[in-house]
Formats: structure tokens, sequence, C-alpha cells
């Protein structure tokens, strides 16, 4: 009995936790008709639970052995509840016709899901009181949020409908009828649907089809309990598109999907607040929730008090509320408003002037007339939501169609109730949809720039940092929201590196200069095109200051200055359509009280899934993932526990997602001994087994999700804390840099850090970039200067012979800004240096030291009398100089960012020590000044003249990383803008499964960790232009779906590791691994089609015909080509030719000069190109090599040094290209022209 049960434990709720009835019961209704004078008298009754029914609803007895549950249910998760009953006596029909019904009530015990509160409910359902009328009233609807300690939610719909219960000339009384003539009097019942999922418009129309029904019938126990039955028949669909609609009878009830896991399903009507609120009032809303304020909604009409407070709920996503939150508060619980903690709750409007009353510092919202005020007065004294957001969201919320009518007015009348009911949800799915991207852009906006103050190593968030970048009236917002509990999931999530819709947009809205900023890990400043905004007399041009690609249609009648390049992009990336959807029919609901009507339904139902997944293309995995899910979670109802594996294993194949994981591991743990033995006939599920097994073995380590704000250090400090602080504080994150200016700050002391010595160090680098962010410069000097240019040192006014003025630095170049009328002279762009030097002018008695700087362009030498800057200035111009020559040489201008970083830190330990020895300090850090005299390296013009440009996929990290694998895809001519950009891509594969992916196009950083499992990666294959193959050495292959947002299925390749995945036509391919299993793999299906072991120490990779070939463990690589074979070994200098029909010894030997061993190789056009290692980096600079071999004449053509490591990796762009990935000492790719 245990397996089963556990089994329960994991099994999703389905659509119904429990249906309940509440109302008066006949004992009430008689002592309250005794005591009042008169039956005119309206009175007030105390509800009870009259009648409770949750699943599981077919009887014990009925069930099969195994004991698993009929229905989706949790049978463990339950409590007893003693619920009074009434044993209903129908009278006999009086003159009216009509027979009426009272009874004695008598008690049962009925076991509840324990986390519904039934002692409560009944004033929930009836939250303004439970009257006696002398009128019937109409049915109507509200809604119920219910949230235990830990945050889970429980949702419930409930319909009050009226009753007679005393009418004509017969009343029930004292045990016989006696006939009088009496008014006839009214009472209600509520009738509660609760689901764990916010099925608010679906819940509401089954209940509607049951009111239909009681119309014409009196309400009856059995008939609920029938109603309830059905819907607990009902599967919930997965994540994703695919929806379910079942037939209820008159109407079709439709269940969405929710869009991810982390986002429950929206079935209610997201435009609702905008019908009530304008702009400004919610912004204000959004602010009091942000700022986790005590909020109180209010209404004459409960219905509209949860589905408002529900959909500021939808706004604020990802960001979630997590304090008390109850949108309805019945007349019994309004002391709940008195709470010292934040809240949010909604009252009836009729106590509005009592709650303000009470409690002071509300956040009161009057949802029928639109309006927001507070207990202490008519306005609410919160601060505004960050005006470039606010201005934002109101632009785009008019362009929002809103009126229905207004979208069917050129129809015509339809006569199909479930057709009109259809077109009327797609175009409120639309408008959710259109919704949810304009406040999902508003949190966007707010919190764009949160990830640039983040160190993930340390998990430390700047906030002082981030604050200082905000607009002065933007800081009280930022400040307060920034305190909250909200706010600190936040973080975490963004620490995580999660990718949820939040990161998505972000990435896709980056404007170029964002883009480009991304890939620097240059200090904070100002650059032309922000400066130029900053100061510009334009508001438009200010208001686009930090909204990226937002805002396209913002100025299009008055273009201006980088508005172009700037906002094109975004445009489609915004209008992004909504997902299509598709629609799952289940069958017609069989009477749901009968094990074998239930049985042949759910047998009914798998066998549709069935058919819908054979109708489904391959190519659609994402939608055959929804329905392996589905025919899963209906084996398992069933006990048929291998083909529920066997359906689960297939989302490994086609959204690894939404796997449940848990309901494996029980289904696993369930099986039994003949199950076993059919297992070892069907090899996919042994792997997914053995995958559990391995899974529950391995010893969970706890996620570290702790978020700390920076602090400075208040102990001495050695080398190793030393770099941790100084990344956690956001100003280097290189080692080998921290680690120069750890020798910096003890020059000539012990080797430890006083905590005084880095705040004065740390004040003056962020001083620094303060006084840069009040750098203006005249927009004749801009002019002259690059968009991309940063001011970073800005001199004294200084005499020089062009004359008096600053002398300023960019990354670029050196300009004088002359006094006086501001005017722009060149010194020299740093490129264009030819000679840097102090020299002493005579001055009196005195000898003023100058700077004097060469330029090749000019023959007039620039000289400043810098006087005591002077020697710093010497220190930095030289660096940047040989930074800007080593950039060039190497074509890798992350040499002239690092020279910059360099550079700023010499300004900065000069300006803390402030002793003679500071500049000597300074120039520990004068790198690659020192590398350019000491140890000069000369590019050979070879390779000069092929290498064409350098980046770094380890920019992110404390340290460079290996560069496994590398993968280059094609772009796409013509692409759906729901795809994305069709730009061509580079993916790179680092260690500890880190993949990085690069626009190949502009060579900027797409995304900087899609996390590929945590092994290392061996192999990467596109296919198709939507799907990368990965394999990893943890035995899996993961399928990366780039059209969804890097979504990752994965294949179990087995108890193997190192698997590669080279491609065959027609559409299938073959994986191997170290131990020597070779799969060949279906694509359409990702079905193994044959598998086979061949007996070898270490299978290192197979080509594209069907033949196999196997070395030793030190063999590297092989190349097949027109009947030979090309081989290297990884501690070989020579490449190897054999004919394929003798390969008893090779036929051709290539030596390849100072190389100590090949590991890599691949043929582009006629060439073959042999990534190698060179001598040690101790001995030489450039130790890795790569050789580039024709193959008719089988010499080597050219020798490339471009790494200072080991060469890993190799890849080719489309023939025209080769990139080249090296070792951890270097950890750069190399993009080469191919001739």
């Amino acid at each position: 009995e245990e397996g089963p049960v556990l089994m329960a434990d994991h099994l999703p709720s389905g659509l119904l936790e429990a249906c309940v009835v509440v109302g008066a019961s006949g004992d009430k209704l008689k002592d309250s008709l005794q005591q009042g004078n008169s039956t005119t008298d309206l009175l007030i009754l105390d509800p009870e639970v009259l009648q409770v029914h949750v699943p599981p609803f077919v009887t014990k007895e009925n069930a099969d052995e195994s004991g698993v549950p009929r229905t989706f249910s949790r049978v463990q998760c339950r409590r007893s509840f003693i619920k009074k009953k009434e044993r209903l006596v129908v009278a006999p029909s009086g003159p009216g016709g009509a027979g009426s019904s009272e009874g004695a009530t008598v008690t049962e015990d009925v076991s509840v899901p324990k986390d519904i509160d039934l002692m409560a409910l009944p004033q929930l359902c009836f939250p303004g009181g439970l009257q006696v009328t002398n009128e019937p009233k109409e049915e109507r609807f509200h809604f119920l949020v219910f949230t235990d300690v830990f945050g889970n939610q429980t949702h419930g719909v409930v319909v009050q409908c009226c009753r007679p219960f005393q009418e004509g000339s017969v009343f029930y009384q004292n045990g016989h009828w006696s006939s009088t003539r009496t008014t006839k009097l009214y009472t209600a019942f509520a009738i509660c649907v609760i689901s764990k999922h916010p099925y608010y418009n679906a819940l509401k129309d089954c209940l509607s089809c049951l009111l239909v029904q009681l119309r014409t019938c009196r309400l009856s126990e059995e008939r609920v309990k029938e109603f309830a039955a059905k819907l607990s028949l009902v599967p919930i669909p997965p994540p994703g598109q695919l929806h379910v609609v079942f037939n209820l009878r008159p109407l079709m009830i439709i269940l969405p999907s929710r869009e991810d896991k982390e986002h429950p399903a929206v079935d209610l009507d997201l435009h609702l607040p905008f019908l009530c609120f304008r702009s400004k009032q919610i912004l204000q809303i959004i602010t009091g929730i942000l700022m986790e304020q005590r909020v109180v909604f209010f209404s004459a009409d409960w219905a509209r008090l949860t589905l408002v407070a529900e959909c500021f709920m939808f706004y604020i996503h990802p960001l979630h509320w997590q304090h008390p939150y109850v949108p309805i508060l019945s007349a019994q619980m309004l002391d709940f408003v008195m709470a010292p903690t934040a809240f949010l709750m909604g009252c009836h409007l009729n106590h509005f002037e009592e709650v303000a009353a009470e409690t002071d510092d509300l956040i009161l919202i009057n949802i029928d007339d639109g309006t927001v005020s507070s207990s202490c007065s008519e306005t609410v004294d919160l601060p505004d939501v960050p005006f470039i957001s606010a201005e934002c969201f109101t632009k785009r919320r008019k362009g929002l169609q809103l009126q229905y009518d207004l979208e069917v007015c050129h129809q015509g009348a339809g006569t199909d109730v479930n057709e009109m009911r259809m077109l009327r949800r797609q175009w409120q799915q639309n408008l959710n949809w259109e919704i949810q991207k304009v406040t999902l852009e508003l949190i966007v906006n707010m919190f764009r720039d949160v990830s640039g103050h983040l160190n993930y190593e340390h998990r430390v968030f700047n906030s002082e940092e981030f604050l200082k970048t905000r607009e002065l009236a933007d800081l009280p917002f930022y400040r307060k929201v920034l305190e909250t509990h909200i706010f600190h999931s936040f973080l975490k999530d963004r620490l995580n590196r999660k990718m949820d819709a939040f990161t998505r947009m972000e990435v896709n809205t980056r404007s170029e200069t964002q883009k480009m900023k991304a890939m620097t890990d240059n200090p904070r400043r100002p650059t032309m095109q922000e400066m130029a905004r900053k100061y510009s007399s334009n508001p438009e041009i200010r208001l686009n200051k930090r909204l990226g690609m937002s805002l396209p249609n913002l100025g299009e009648d008055r273009p201006f200055l980088f508005a172009v390049s700037l906002f094109v992009f975004f445009y489609t990336a915004f209008k992004i359509p909504p997902k299509p959807v598709k629609i799952f029919k289940l069958p017609e609901c069989p009477p749901p009280m009968v094990h074998h009507h239930v049985q042949n339904y759910y047998g009914e139902l798998i066998i549709l899934l069935g058919k819908a997944i054979s109708c489904v293309p391959p190519e659609d995995s994402t939608l055959l993932a929804r329905y392996f899910y589905l025919r899963g979670f209906m084996n398992t109802l069933c006990s048929k526990r291998l083909d529920a594996l066997s359906d689960f294993q297939n989302l490994y194949k086609t959204d690894i997602e939404i796997f449940p994981t848990d309901l494996v591991k029980a289904l696993v743990d369930s099986l039994q001994k003949d199950e076993f033995s059919q297992v070892d006939r069907r090899p996919e599920l042994k792997r997914l087994i053995f995958k559990v097994k391995t899974d529950n073995e391995m010893v969970l380590v706890q996620a570290d999700d702790h978020v700390k704000k920076f602090q400075l250090p208040k102990t001495h400090m050695l080398q190793e804390d030393f770099v941790k602080r100084i990344q956690e504080s956001g100003i280097v994150k290189d080692v080998a840099t921290i680690h120069r200016l750890f020798e910096a700050l003890t020059v000539g002391q012990q080797k430890q850090i006083d905590p005084e010595v880095f705040r004065v160090f740390y004040t003056f680098w962020k001083e620094t970039e303060v006084e840069a962010q009040d750098v203006h410069l005249p927009a004749e000097v801009m002019e002259h200067l690059d968009n991309n240019e940063c001011v970073y040192k800005l001199s004294c006014s200084v005499k020089t012979n062009q004359g008096v003025g600053k002398i300023a630095m960019t990354q670029k170049r050196l300009f004088l800004l002359t006094d006086g009328r501001p005017g722009f002279i060149e010194i020299t762009k740093f490129r264009d240096i030819k000679e840097v030097k102090i020299s002493f002018a005579p001055f009196l008695l005195l000898r003023i030291p100058s700077l004097k700087i060469k330029c090749s362009l000019r023959k007039e030498v620039f000289e400043a009398n810098l006087k005591s800057a002077c020697d710093l200035w010497n220190l930095m111009v030289r660096e940047m100089w040989a930074g800007r020559t080593m950039a060039d040489d190497h074509k890798d201008p992350q040499y002239m960012q690092q020279a910059l970083t360099n550079v700023l830190l010499m300004d900065a330990v000069v300006g803390c020590l402030q002793t003679q020895k500071a500049i000597f300090a300074a120039s520990k850090l004068a790198y690659f000044d020192r590398v350019k005299h000491e140890v000069p390296v000369m590019v050979p013009k070879t390779t000069l003249e092929t290498l064409k440009h350098k980046i770094n996929p380890s920019l992110d990290l404390p340290a460079p990383q290996t560069v496994h694998v590398l993968l280059y895809t094609p772009g796409q001519l013509s692409y759906s803008e729901a795809d994305g950009d069709g730009n061509p891509k580079l993916w790179c594969a680092l260690s500890g499964g880190r993949v990085v992916v690069f626009d190949a196009a502009s060579w900027s950083m797409q995304q900087n960790c899609v996390q590929v499992g945590s092994s290392q990666l061996n192999c990467m294959l596109g296919l198709d232009q939507d799907q990368v193959w990965i394999g990893s050495q943890d035995s899996i292959i993961y399928i990366i779906d780039t059209c969804l947002c890097m979504s990752c299925s994965v294949l179990l390749h087995g108890a193997c590791f190192n698997p590669t995945v080279p491609l065959l036509p027609p559409r299938q391919t073959y994986s191997c691994s170290a131990d020597g299993t070779v799969i060949l793999w279906d694509l359409s299906t990702l079905k193994v089609k044959k598998q086979f072991q061949l007996t070898c120490d270490r299978l290192m990779s197979i080509h594209y015909t069907l033949t196999v070939y196997y070395y030793s463990i030190f063999s590297t690589v092989c190349f097949f080509q027109r009947g030979q074979l090309w081989t290297s070994c990884s501690d070989s200098d020579e490449l190897c030719l054999w004919h394929c029909k003798d390969l008893t010894k090779p036929f051709l030997r290539v030596r390849l000069q100072n190389c100590t061993g090949v590991n890599c190789m691949i043929k582009v056009k006629n060439q073959i190109w042999v990534g190698c290692s060179g001598p040690s980096p101790d001995q030489c600079r450039m130790s890795g090599k790569i050789y580039i071999v024709d193959t008719e004449s089988h010499s080597v053509e050219k020798e490339l040094m471009a790494h200072t490591d080991s060469v890993q990796a190799l890849c080719s762009a489309e023939g025209r290209y080769v990139l080249s990935g090296s070792a951890c000492q270097d950890g750069k790719i190399a993009i080469w022209k191919v001739e």
C-alpha cells in the first residue's frame, strides 16, 4: 500500500480540490422564524457548511488492487471535519403547487484537504452576511484566494443562489405539517468550487452550467456531488501552449495553460483595472505594492475585489507579493486591517469610512470610483514611479484596445453561443498578452540596471552604487523598494541567473550601447551619446536615456541624434505576437461515480492523446511534450506504470522543463518484479531508471541562496580576502589585476591591506566615478568624438604649447579642452603615439617637469606642464599606448579595455596613498607597458594578415576558462518575429557546463550563461537552425531549442560519457561514448534506431561514413577525406595519413614544427586546420599554434600564433572564417580569415 500512497502524493491536483455547499441549516431557519416578530423582518443568519465533496469519488471497494486513486487527488493530505448533514423531508404540495423542504440535522465526519479552512469558509461565501428576504435575488458570483503559511495559494469561485424556504400555506414545524397563510420568504445558499489553480473564468462557467440544472430542480446532494465528480476528472494542462477544453453542457469550458512553470495560468480579464483607473492611479497602486505598504481595496461588488487584486499580482510579475493577501474580508474579519505588517486586503465599500478612521497609514483604493487615497488624507504620500518608466507605461497604455464592442462592431449577430464565447476569449487572450508585455516592460525599465551592480561569484548587490546612478527625483522610490522582501527575492533570481520573462525582455531590448557596454568590464563613465541626452534641451531625448530599445514610437516626427540606431530593433521585439495555441478536447464526461465508466473514460483519453501525438509533426517538440505529459499522467492513474514512464521519458527528448521529477521517482520506486523484467527489454526505460536511481544516490548540495549588501571591510585583509572584497565592490573582477593592485597597495609594508586604506581607495574610486558623471562637454567638442567614447581622466588647467586648458583622456585619444571659449584640440590617438617622455623646463631657479608626447601624424611635439601630476600622466599615457599597440597587434580590443582599467587603478592608488612611494606603487599596475619593454611579443606577419578579431567568452568571470568546444550556426534570411533575430550565432562551451552565445554579426555577447548540466561539454552540433545538440561528460546529450529562449531537452546516452554527434542524412545521427557505445538516433522521433558496442580502450569520434574508427587512449583526432584518413595524437608532433583500404600503417607523415601535441582538426575547403599545443607558456608566450595543411600537397602552408595557451577547439564559419578557442591561461577565441 505504501507505494501507491506515495505516488498519489506526487500526482498533480486536478481542476477540483473540493466543492462545498454553504447556507443556513433547517434548524436555524426554524429558530429564526420562531424568534422573529413578523415574517417580514429581514433576518441575518449564520451560514454553515451543508455539503462537502472532495475527490476521490470512486469508492474504495471499486478501486483496483493497487490502491491508486482514480482522480487527481492527494489522498493523504487530509484532515477530519465534522459537518452537519440535513435529512431532507419534502412537504406535500400546497396550493402553490410546489413542495417545500425542511429537515432534521445530523453530523457526519468528512475527510477534506488539509489546506482548506472550512471553518472560515462560510463567512467568505457570504461576506456580507446571509439574509432572509421576502423577494428573490439574482445569482451572484465572487472569487476567493486562500494563502497558507508557506505562501501556497488555493482559489475559490462562489455562486450565491436564492431559494424559497417558506411558501404557500404549508409549514413543517414540531414534527408535523401545519397549514398557515404566510408570506413567501427566501434565503440563499452558496456553492464554492475550490481549486489549486486560478481558473476564475473556467470555474465560473462550470458553476453557470450547474445553475442551469438547479433552476429546473431542487438542490440535492447527489446532483452537486456528481458535478464535483465530473470536475475531478479534468486534468490540468502543463505549462506551454496546449489548452484543454471539455463539454459540461450547455457550455464548452476552456482551461488555458500557464506560460511557464513560474507563471500562474491567466484566466481572468487583465484589463479590468484599466477600465477602473487612470494610468496615474495604476502606477500608484503598483508603487504601493512594490513598497510593501498596507493596501486595502474597496468595492460595492465583491467580485471586483479579488479580480482587480489578482490583476495587480500579474502586473508586478516576475516579482511576487510575499505578505498576507486576503482580497475579501467579511464583516467579521475587519479587525485584520489592524495588523501592523504589510498586507493586501479587500473590503466592501460600506466599510470605507470605518476602516479609514480606525487605522493610520493605509493605502485605500476605491475600485468603483477609481481613486487612491490614504487613511490620513485624500492624497497618497508615495514616491512617484521613475519618470522614464512611467512615461513609457502611459504611452503603451494608450495603444491598447480595451473595448470588445469596438472590435466586433463590423460583425453580424452570432447564433452559436460557444462560437461567440470562443471569439471573445481569443480577443481577451490577445489583450491579456499585450497587457502582460506592457506591465513587464514597466518592471524591466524600473530594474534594468540592477544586474550591472551585482557580483555573481560572491552574491553581492551594491545598492549604494546602484542608487548613485539613479535620477535624483527617482531616489525616494528606489530607496524604499530596495529594502523590501519583494525586491530581495527578485535579487536572488537575478544572482541565480534565472532565465525568466524579465531576463528575456531585458536582453532582447538592450540598445546597441548597452550591448557594447556588456562586452566590456570598464568602470562606468557616460558616453558622448549619453552625455548628449543628459544635457539636451529636448525632453524626448532625456526621456529615452535609460530605456534601451523601448519606446520606438516616441519622437518619430522629430528625429534626433542617435535615435535611429537605438530604437529600430526593439519595435519588432516588442510586437512579438502571442504564440499559437493548440486546443485538446477531452472526451465526453462519463457517469463519474461508477468505476468502470471512469476507467473507460481514462482509456479513451489515452487513445485520443495517442492520436494527437501521431498527428503532430516531429519538429514541433514543444507540443509533443505537452501531449506526452498528459498521457503520462493518465497512464499513471490507470496504474500503467511502464507506459507512464515511457511517456515521461519522451519529455527528455522534447522539453525537459516540464519533466515531473518527483512523480517519476515515485513511479520507479513502485515498480513490481514483473515490471522490472519488462524494463530489460526496453533500453530507453532502462536508461531512465538508471538515471533516476543515480540521482537518488547523489548527495543534494543546498543551493547558496543568500544575498549580501556590499560593506566595507573592518579587519586586515590578506591577498585572498582582498580579491574577494574588490570583486564584491564591483571595481574589477579579474584576479590577476587584483593581485597587481594588492602589490601596489602593500609596497614597502606587510602583505596585508589595512581596512582604512581599503576605505580611502574605494572612496576615491567611487568619487572619481561620480565626478565623471558631472563632466559636461560642449556640443562643439562632442561632435569631434565618437558616440561610445567616454572621458576617463581630466586634468586640472595646465599650460601647454597649444594653449591653456585641461587634458582629457578617453579610451581612444588625448585631447585638450581649452579654457575661455571651450574648444577641442586633439593631442593624439593612442595608436599614433611615437614617444612619451618627461622633460624638465627651467623656470627661475626651479626645474618644472613637463610631459612630451610625439605623434606620428604631426611634426610638432605636444608639451604640457603637468607639474606634480606629470609622473602619473606619464604612467597612464604609456600604459594606454602599450595597450593600444597590443590590441592592434593581436586584433584583441580587450587589451585596450584592460589597459584602461589599469590606468584608472593607478589614478586611484596615487590618490589613496598620497606618499612619495605612490608613483612607484602605481607602476606595479603598468602591466602592458612592462610587457612591451620586458617581454616584447612580435606577432608574425602571416598571423597578422590572417587574424581578423578576438573575443573573450570569460568576460563576466573572475578568471579565464578553457574553451572546450565551438559551434557556429548560420543566420536565417527569413525569420518570424517570434523567433528573435536571424543573425548567425557562435556557441562557446566553457568549463562546468557553461555555454556562452555570441551574435556572430556584431560579436556581441548575447547569452552570458546558458547552463547545460554541470559537467565538461565535449561536442556540439547545430540542427535545422533551431536546435543545438551538446554532448556532455555526464553521459547526456542536451538539446537546446534556440527559438524557445534556450529551452532544453535531453537524450539519455547511457552509463558512459563523451558523446559525439555527427550529422548523417537522411535526418539521423550517430552518437558515441568513450566506453565504445554507439547509438543511431532518428531525428524526427528522437528514438534509438540502432545501438551497438565497440571493443576499444577509448572511443573518441566517429565519421560521416558508416565506418567507426577508434584508437588508443592517446588518440585525439581523426579526419576522413576521399579514402584517406588523417590522424594525430595529443602527444604527437605529426599528422599521419592512412589509406582506408590498408590500415596497417600510415603511408605519409606530416611533421608539425615546434608542436608538442595535436588537440583538434577540421577541414575547410582544401585545407586542414590543426589546433596544437606549443612550447609551455614559460618558454614561449605564444604557446598555442594553428597549422594550415594543404590536402593536395600534404604540406604546411601557414603557422598561426595568436593564443598564449594551447588551442583546444576549432570550428568553421561558412567556409569563410575559422574560429579557434584556447585553454584557460588564454581563454580567448580568435577569428581567422580563410583564403
